[in-house]
């Protein structure tokens, strides 16, 4: 429909005007309680394996394990998203038809 098509290009376009941040930021497109429109932002990873070099396997999941935990601690806080004021100009912006 005529709104499904709208929903998904402004989150499309939001999608690619956002930053990727700390955690996965899902955007939404909704008409009522029923959501037409979903986009996923991935969360911004450390590459905490990059000084191990070699084969010990032991050491890089006790790093994975550390930084997973540092993710569930910051979870337990919910944060905000900035959103730059273009960002929502080029979103709400009229698409010419043409």
């Amino acid at each position: 429909t005529k709104a499904e098509m709208l929903g998904r290009s402004m989150v499309a376009a939001l999608a690619s005007e956002l930053d990727r941040q700390v955690y996965d930021v899902i955007i939404q497109a909704t008409v009522g309680s029923r959501i037409i429109a979903r986009e996923t932002l991935r969360a911004v990873r450390k590459n905490v394996l990059a000084k191990c070099y070699g084969g010990d396997v032991s050491r890089k999941k006790k790093l994975l394990e550390k930084q997973k935990e540092g993710k569930k601690r910051r979870a337990l806080t919910v944060g905000d998203v900035p959103i730059p004021h273009a960002a929502f100009v080029k979103v709400l912006a009229p698409k010419s038809k043409g």
